[in-house]
């Protein structure tokens, strides 16, 4: 019997340790629950945006436009606040795309251009640079959202992220704007 606890011990230590990891996600798309004294609070109406039929079909049509051209992206359709209302991510697209679109769809809110246009910007200009980078909302002004627009008020915005450059995805959010702009009001 001895002979058997001291083999069995021997084997044991001659086993590679076997650790358990927890599993982490590399890319979290989602935002912390809300605490206790969040749940407390008064829930306001939603602002502005365009209804989610609208929202979803044009985060489609972006997303079918790079898909046409093998491009796996998201499409993230936000309210006139930048609050989303449709994310919409192409089978296959990095999770990481949901968090890039939500960074460019906050470029286009605060600066009222599409983020394009503030990546052109901040080629010109190192106070906007610093300034950008120093926003946790952003911190890195990339092309590929577009403000929607009825008249001139700004009621929602497309953000694309996902194909390989981000004229690419401007590309797909204008398809995308393309199909429901007549409807839009």
């Amino acid at each position: 019997m001895r002979k058997i606890l001291l083999a069995a011990t021997s084997l044991m230590l001659a086993m590679p340790a076997v650790t358990v990891t927890a599993q982490v996600n590399p890319a979290p798309t989602i935002a912390p629950a809300p605490s206790a004294e969040e749940m407390k609070l008064p829930r306001p109406a939603r602002v502005r945006g365009i209804p989610t039929a609208l929202a979803i079909e044009a985060a489609q049509a972006a997303n079918a436009s790079c898909q046409a051209s093998t491009y796996k992206t998201t499409t993230l359709v936000a309210d006139s606040a930048g609050v989303p209302i449709v994310v919409i991510s192409n089978d296959g697209a990095a999770a990481i795309t949901q968090r890039i679109a939500m960074t460019k769809a906050q470029a286009v809110l605060k600066y009222g251009i599409s983020s394009g246009e503030v990546v052109a910007k901040v080629g010109k200009d190192t106070a906007l640079a610093a300034e950008i980078k120093a926003n946790p909302m952003i911190e890195t002004a990339r092309p590929g959202a577009y403000p929607i627009k009825a008249g001139n008020d700004l009621v929602a915005i497309i953000s694309v992220s996902g194909a390989p450059g981000g004229d690419k995805d401007e590309v797909c959010a204008q398809a995308g704007i393309a199909k429901i702009q007549v409807r839009v009001k």
